[in-house]
């Protein structure tokens, strides 16, 4: 058994907490069963020499708790861990280092604005996107956070979960970069306009990407060029999920800062305008608007794809 050193400071969990998991908690949009927190819980008081990344991989086995591609989501499930031992429910080892910011992304020439070719919207077509996510090109990958940093008004964020950076290039300069990831867990102007409850919600989320950054570098004059941009995304994003996935997105979101753009590439590449949010950001807790609100924008991939989000 471990001594008192292996853990953080720990107390028992409160009488709420006890009587809520009678019938399961839920965390990152899956319901843990009374069952498989009983697992848990034996697993890490069982393990006192691991550290948090090996008990992370030995939940996801033993809970079976993989991608639709075989790889097990220890990352969801170190958040998972992390959320239990806040509540009392288990007692993890203490980090083995310190959490530390996110490195910054360095600017270096490599992204520095250059001439290109003269060229129109219709001489980019889709074998112009080139993937740099997942190729284990880390070069190529640094360099697509650089331009994004340097150029797209949010910066460079990490993408969670399951995603896809795109290079747009021509004569084989870098033009523009897109990044598809998970979509947001709710979306009151979206989830009107699927329709589905919470439970449909819950099974079927991982089915809608959003598209997170779209940046056309600023020294790139071309009319209708990211309109363009967009359509050849939206044609070809749902195989390259399936190829790297192994399951087929149906529906495409994203969000416009309306007090910065209109918004009007994507409406011209048939994105349908639903709503706005309400201000409060993806991880926001306390339900407080405190950011600005954003067009809600969908494409869907699939003809009936609010249907088949109700049902699938």
């Amino acid at each position: 058994m471990g001594t008192v050193m292996d853990y953080c400071t720990w107390d028992s969990p409160e009488a709420s907490t006890v009587a809520a998991i009678r019938n399961g908690i839920r965390i990152r949009g899956r319901t843990f069963t009374p069952e498989e927190l009983a697992k848990i819980r034996t697993l890490v008081e069982t393990s006192p020499g691991d550290h948090r990344f090996a008990l992370s991989k030995r939940v996801c086995e033993e809970l079976g708790w993989v991608q639709h591609n075989g790889r097990l989501k220890d990352r969801s499930c170190r958040d998972v861990l992390a959320r239990l031992d806040e509540m009392g429910l288990i007692r993890l080892p203490c980090p083995r280092r310190p959490s530390v910011q996110r490195r910054r992304v360095e600017i270096t020439p490599r992204s520095a604005p250059r001439p290109l070719p003269a060229f129109g919207p219709r001489d980019i077509e889709a074998a112009s996107f080139r993937i740099v996510s997942g190729t284990g090109n880390v070069e190529q990958e640094r360099l697509w956070n650089e331009y994004v940093e340097r150029y797209h008004y949010l910066g460079y964020g990490v993408p969670l979960g399951p995603h896809i950076k795109y290079f747009v290039t021509i004569a084989g300069e870098p033009i523009a970069c897109l990044c598809f990831a998970g979509a947001a867990w709710r979306v009151e102007a979206r989830d009107r306009w699927i329709g589905w409850n919470g439970e449909e919600r819950e099974r079927n989320l991982r089915y809608v990407v959003n598209n997170t950054r779209f940046v056309v570098f600023p020294w790139i004059h071309v009319r209708h060029l990211a309109s363009r941009l967009l359509a050849l995304a939206a044609k070809r994003i749902a195989a390259d999920w399936q190829r790297l996935y192994a399951y087929r997105p149906l529906l495409l979101e994203t969000f416009v800062d309306s007090e910065r753009y209109a918004g009007t590439c994507y409406r011209a590449a048939n994105w349908l305008w639903v709503g706005y949010t309400k201000g409060r950001g993806k991880l926001d807790r306390q339900f407080k608007a405190n950011l600005s609100k954003k067009a809600v924008l969908l494409y869907p991939l699939v003809k009936d794809a609010s249907r088949l989000l109700r049902s699938c």
